[in-house]
């Protein structure tokens, strides 16, 4: 109101000024002289009046210009001031630019404010870091024994889940990724959504009973199929901390531990059907046997002839049970073998290890001569070790030898360990019966025998004698490994922290319906989709879905979603040459129905967050009624919540908006990479959010309604 008033006093003070002048004039002009004067004025009335007209305008349109540009200026720097001081003071934001980007027009004023405010902001960033340096610096040692944790857990052979006391995951490792397979893992997920709901119930019940009985022994266990087709075993126990009260009322949290019984099983119907193959279907010839020696022995007067059948009889079935033995034996070696887990490992470290174990359990010094670099082997490392070691002993002992050579070569697409002495050979019947012996050493006795060891790793040994070097020799000859078939073991480059998240312990299940619930308590899945063409309604569908999963206030960078699919039709040059997708590289990419299937276990129990998001879920609910499948949950739009923040902006495009916040901007076009910079903007608006008192679902719902983007329609 102030600034219309002040407008019109402008535009009227030119034509106010003329009436006073002409005032004064009249005024000054004596009596007779006035009728003349004014007969004058009313005849040049109309010109002055076009000349006052305009000139007001004039004063108008200056003065409209001198009010308006320095408050627009005024707006904008007030929203990137904000951006500036507030976001900044978000966790794990990196600093917005401190320079504030005024436009051409500002005026002078405004930027003379503008410097100093920066002047101010540097100082207050440089503030700001200082105390998150000394806030980081008291926290180190926290984090060092949180990541310690975190990387014990991701180094377990065995799946690790732990989950707050409603059962929410809180922790897992990648090996039980891996063995529950698909998305329905996650932080902040419920374990019943992993595995059957029955069975997990079950198991908290029986646990309760216990801690309520006040039982020694708490751990239940069940055995389940998972997702991934694997059998595998749950151990659950409680988690508690210290303290006097009992541990049902100090109950914290339940850890899982999961192990994948899906070989043990299949070896354990081998096995029971090979006891079923060397006992009943050998009783009925070990019976007739039985009953012809009884005869032979009863009948002393029996005549050759019968004498005869009753031999032949015998031989047969003995015949017959003795091929029966011979069929089994095979699968009975391989079951045997493949009892004891073998690992692969590099040649060199068994050479070296074996020549330190022959040192430390003989009087004879080992020379390693030679060893071939990069041999992996499939071992039972203690065994063979053990195997060496033994051949070392003996050999000492026959031969009263002060020295071997130990190496590793490759010989015939094997890998080949020679043991080598100077001296006297061995004879065959001397080192066949060492094959056969028990392995025992000083302190350490075993019941195989090195025959027996090198059976399970498949391998063969010879002795001889090398007449070129004057040196005998032993040579085991075994298969090649491949370094990747270790299971369970991660690589260092994971990210492990990104799997656990200690805060959830205090998290629970609210009986508040998801509107009211605060933004800050949910958990979300940012999304973004590319497609064929602009025109969902006109048959254009997805071609990818990239997603990225929120949860208390984190971007757990571990839980992404990334899928091509195959359109099943041509891709619209104009889509192609922004997000570079051809329809060559989606032949054979799974269908829109079962990335829609796995996309959709993925955002259960989350809100949907987009930019721009009506478009996605346009596409979405158009294949409701093909797949059968319903994203109902809540959505919120970062393009929507950009215009309630900075109404006074001229754009909202995921671009500008990440320029604003100081988001670096990569793979866009990408809907992996686009999910990725969403999130990190939507992180960035939610403590702005709370400054203007949206703090909850449904307040950041009506607040996005009311914005003009909401109007689109697709």
């Amino acid at each position: 109101m102030n600034r219309k008033l002040s407008i019109l006093i402008l535009a009227l003070l030119p034509l106010l000024t003329l009436i006073a002048a002409m005032a004064a004039v009249h005024s000054q002009i004596p009596a007779d002289q006035r009728e003349a004067f004014m007969a004058l004025l009313v005849g040049q009335t109309p010109f002055a009046m076009l000349i006052g007209c305009f000139a007001a305008g004039v004063a108008g349109v200056l003065a409209w210009r001198q009010i308006s540009c320095p408050a627009r200026a005024s707006l904008l720097l007030a929203d990137r001031l904000e951006l500036a001081s507030k976001v900044n003071a978000a966790p794990g934001v990196e600093s917005v630019p401190d320079k504030l980007l005024l436009e051409s027009d500002a005026g002078p004023e405004i930027r003379v404010l503008t410097e100093r405010i920066e002047r101010l902001l540097t100082e207050l960033h440089a503030t700001r870091r200082n105390a998150a340096e000394q806030a980081a610096a008291a926290k180190q040692s926290v984090e060092r024994e949180r990541n310690q944790f975190a990387t014990l857990v991701a180094e377990l052979p065995q799946g690790v889940i732990a989950c707050n006391k409603e059962g929410r995951v809180l922790l897992y490792n990648s090996r039980v990724r891996d063995l529950v397979g698909g998305f329905l893992l996650g932080l902040g997920r419920p374990l019943a959504a992993v595995f059957d709901p029955r069975l997990v119930a079950h198991a908290e019940e029986r646990i309760q009973q216990r801690l309520a009985a006040n039982a020694a022994h708490v751990q239940v266990s069940f055995v389940t199929v998972t997702n991934a087709g694997r059998l595998v075993r749950v151990r659950v126990s409680p988690v508690a901390p210290a303290g006097a009260e009992p541990v049902a009322q100090r109950l914290s949290g339940f850890l899982a531990l999961i192990d994948d019984v899906t070989r043990e099983a299949e070896q354990t119907i081998k096995r029971d059907r090979l006891l079923e193959l060397l006992t009943q279907s050998q009783r009925a010839s070990a019976a007739v046997i039985h009953l012809a020696a009884e005869s032979l022995s009863g009948f002393e007067q029996m005549s050759q002839i019968q004498r005869a059948r009753i031999v032949e009889q015998i031989s047969s079935e003995s015949t017959l049970l003795l091929d029966r033995i011979n069929a089994a034996t095979p699968e009975v070696s391989e079951l045997l073998r493949s009892a004891t887990r073998l690992e692969a490992m590099q040649g060199a470290d068994l050479v070296s290890s074996a020549a330190r174990r022959i040192e430390a359990k003989t009087d004879l010094t080992v020379h390693i001569e030679a060893l071939e670099n990069d041999v992996w082997l499939r071992v039972e490392s203690f065994a063979l070790v053990q195997v060496l070691v033994g051949l070392a002993r003996r050999l000492q002992d026959a031969q009263d030898l002060r020295e071997l050579r130990l190496s590793l070569s490759l010989l015939d697409s094997m890998a080949c360990i020679e043991l080598a002495w100077i001296g006297f050979g061995i004879a065959n019947e001397t080192a066949a019966s060492w094959e056969i012996e028990p392995l025992a050493l000083a302190g350490e006795a075993s019941s195989r025998s090195i025959r027996e060891v090198l059976a399970q790793h498949q391998a063969d040994i010879a002795y001889g004698r090398d007449k070129v070097r004057a040196r005998s020799y032993f040579r085991i000859m075994l298969p090649l490994g491949d370094p990747d078939e270790n299971e369970g073991r991660l690589s260092s480059d994971e990210a492990r922290p990104e799997f656990y998240d200690f805060d959830l312990f205090a998290w629970s299940v609210k009986g508040a319906a998801l509107d009211e619930r605060l933004l800050s308590e949910l958990a979300y899945t940012v999304f973004d989709t590319e497609t064929t063409g602009l025109n969902p309604s006109g048959g254009d569908e997805i071609i990818q879905i990239g997603a990225v999963r929120i949860l208390n206030g984190r971007l757990l960078r571990g839980e992404r979603f990334d899928q091509l699919i195959d359109p099943e039709r041509n891709i619209d040059p104009a889509a192609e040459a922004i997000h570079g997708i051809s329809r060559a590289s989606l032949l054979g990419k799974p269908k829109i129905g079962e990335v829609l299937t796995s996309f959709h276990a993925f955002a259960r129990d989350t809100v949907l967050v987009g930019h721009n998001a009506a478009f996605d879920m346009r596409f979405l609910q158009i294949k409701e009624a093909s797949t059968g499948l319903r994203f109902d949950q809540p959505v919120l739009d970062t393009l929507l919540l950009s215009a309630v923040l900075h109404p006074n902006q001229e754009t909202h495009r995921l671009e500008a908006i990440a320029e604003r916040f100081g988001v670096p901007v990569q793979g866009r076009h990408d809907a992996s990479g686009d999910a990725q910079v969403t999130a990190q903007l939507f992180l960035r608006m939610l403590p702005l959010l709370a400054e203007r008192g949206i703090r909850t679902l449904a307040q950041a719902r009506k607040a996005s309604e009311k914005t003009f983007q909401a109007r689109i329609k697709y």
